[in-house]
This record gives structure tokens, C-alpha cells and sequence, in this order.
């Protein structure tokens, strides 16, 4: 078993509150409604992360749309599945958040990222063995994120790489995934315990 220590963390750590600000509904007090939802959620959607859920269903109208949103990225999205998740994990990284880290360690993993392109994430764009598209899409992360904005050399791959279409996908994949890095963070939910496991063969290198 390794120790905190060991395991793959940013310079600056995981942004934490110590801190649960918003508080998951509890599955003993969810109605019918909410655990069917629960239940077709992980059971179909092969999702381990019942946190998340559970801290939506503080708001199901809300939970509807992103449901409904967020499935037109993920898993639904037109771009491919390896490169939407490493889009993802590389926000998450930047965002320093550990819960949405945790799942898509695992959600990655099932889509097609090996264990060693997901320990170079935390490298960015510039680590060595990153395919040309990849250090485009980890480019483009980058930049949104620090700068809010994708840099003209940036671009100058993208369109040779995607059609308009799959740009615009790109870019909401990442400004959607980084909204939800700071509800998750600012919230203060745990990681699932499924997760937790999942994380453990994470190493830092």
C-alpha cells in the first residue's frame, strides 16, 4: 500500500476547504426518483462516482441539464475517447482537483490511456512521447486555463487536426470540465472509495 506521499499529487497539493460546504443528499434519505436515477447512472453510464451524483441531487433541476449536457462530451462526445480523457484529466490536474482526478483516472483508463500516459499528464505539453494531436489538446488546456484564452500557434494545429465542429467541442469540453473542477473543489465531497482504490497505482515517478 503506498503512502499519501507517494501518490501522484500537484507541486501546490489538492485544493481542499477541510471543509464539506455542500453536503451530498444521503441515499437513505433520497426518494424513489433520485436512487432510480442513481442506480441507471452508475449501472449504465459505468460511473463509480455516487458523490457527485448525490451532491447534484441537491438540485435535480440542474442535475437534469447538466445530465443531459455534460453526456454530449462525455461519453457521446465526437471526438475520441482517449483524447477527450486526456483533456479532462489534464484539467482536472490544473484545477488541482482530486475528485474529479479520481474519476477519470479510472474513466480514462477504461476509454484507452495506458498507466504511463496518464503519470505524464501532470508533465503537460511538453514531456516527451505525446503524439502531435495529444500536445495540441494539452496545449489548448493549458492556455484556456492560465489565460482564458487558446494561444494563435495553438490554433494553427487545431484546425489541421479538427473540423470546426470538433474545435468548438474541444474547447467546451475543457471550459466545462474546469466549472466543474471548482464546484468540486468548493463543495468539499469526498472521492468514493472505489476511486480511492483506483488512485493508489498512481505513483509519483
Amino acid at each position: 500500500m503506498h503512502t499519501e506521499d507517494e501518490l501522484l499529487t500537484p507541486t501546490k497539493g489538492w485544493q481542499s476547504t477541510n471543509t464539506m460546504h455542500i453536503a451530498p443528499v444521503s441515499p437513505e434519505n433520497a426518494n424513489l426518483l433520485q436512487r432510480i436515477l442513481l442506480w441507471a447512472i452508475e449501472r449504465f453510464g459505468k460511473l463509480k462516482a455516487a458523490n457527485l451524483w448525490l451532491l447534484m441531487m441537491n438540485n435535480m433541476r440542474l442535475l437534469r441539464g447538466m445530465l443531459g449536457f455534460a453526456s454530449k462530451l462525455m461519453p457521446f462526445g465526437e471526438l475520441d475517447r482517449r483524447d477527450t480523457e486526456l483533456a479532462i484529466l489534464r484539467v482536472a490536474w490544473l484545477c488541482r482537483s482530486r475528485y474529479e482526478w479520481g474519476q477519470h483516472v479510472d474513466i480514462g483508463t477504461r476509454a484507452g490511456l495506458t498507466e504511463e500516459e496518464i503519470r505524464r499528464i501532470p508533465e503537460g505539453p511538453n514531456a516527451s512521447d505525446w503524439t502531435p494531436k495529444q500536445r495540441l489538446i494539452l496545449k489548448a488546456c493549458d492556455e484556456l486555463i492560465s489565460d482564458h484564452i487558446v494561444a494563435e500557434d495553438t490554433w494553427s494545429g487545431l484546425r489541421a487536426e479538427f473540423s470546426a465542429r470538433h474545435q468548438v467541442e474541444l474547447l467546451m469540453l475543457i471550459g466545462w470540465y474546469q466549472g466543474l473542477a471548482g464546484v468540486l473543489n468548493s463543495s468539499g465531497i469526498p472521492l468514493d472509495a472505489e476511486l480511492e482504490k483506483t488512485l493508489k497505482k498512481y505513483t509519483a515517478r
